[in-house]
């Protein structure tokens, strides 16, 4: 696996962060990165806990093209060190993120923990597989329970690299789960106060 830098920071971009004043600091983090090394237990489980993405894939026309991605937690995930994987809902079969793969197999993910304001990057080489007949790893990547969605194939990342993003600028978000969860104590206790207030009020006066 290569650090982030290696593939992304190209001349021209390191002529800008000469001209701007961060290549040193960037130059020392690829002299520190450990290209052998893979997805740990913090991006494994910052990935599972995803029940979104945005994806971004390249054509034959040279355009690049960003798709959002999303199901239940635990559809993207690891399995293993240097390769993720997602079951590809059936859409609006236009196919464009499948048929870009098919030509050119790089890609870009970004993976955003809007509570948490934590984004995990990464890149790496994309490829579709069948769910049926897929060995058990695969298949069970297409396994969604409950999930009202078909699965017409598996995508399958061989991650070459990745790298976390600071948490500026990210607005914080909360899905409906989160703050109905968040929110059940205050409604209980609400509801305890009004039925105190209720049996309060259907005392008779003292005398």
């Amino acid at each position: 696996m290569k650090s982030f830098g290696a593939i992304t920071f190209t001349p021209a971009v390191q002529a800008l962060q000469m001209r701007h004043g961060s290549r040193d600091a960037y130059a020392r983090m690829q002299e520190n990165a450990v290209p052998e090394g893979g997805l740990g237990p913090r991006e494994t489980e910052f990935i599972a806990a995803a029940d979104s993405f945005y994806m971004a894939t390249v054509g034959a026309t040279g355009w690049p093209y960003v798709q959002h991605r999303g199901g239940p937690r635990g559809f993207l995930r690891a399995i293993s060190p240097r390769t993720i994987a997602f079951p590809d809902f059936r859409g609006n079969r236009q196919y464009v993120s499948v048929g870009n793969a098919a030509g050119d197999d790089r890609v870009s993910i970004i993976v955003v923990d809007y509570p948490g304001r934590r984004r995990l990057k990464l890149l790496g080489r994309m490829r579709f597989e069948d769910a049926e007949g897929a060995s058990p790893d695969i298949a069970q990547v297409a396994s969604i329970g409950n999930y009202r969605a078909r699965v017409e194939r598996v995508a399958v990342i061989d991650v070459e690299a990745f790298d976390w993003n600071c948490p500026q600028h990210i607005t914080q978000r909360f899905t409906l789960d989160e703050v109905e969860a968040a929110s059940a104590p205050l409604r209980e206790r609400i509801a305890r106060l009004e039925a105190e207030l209720a049996g309060l009020r259907g005392r008779p006066d003292d005398a």
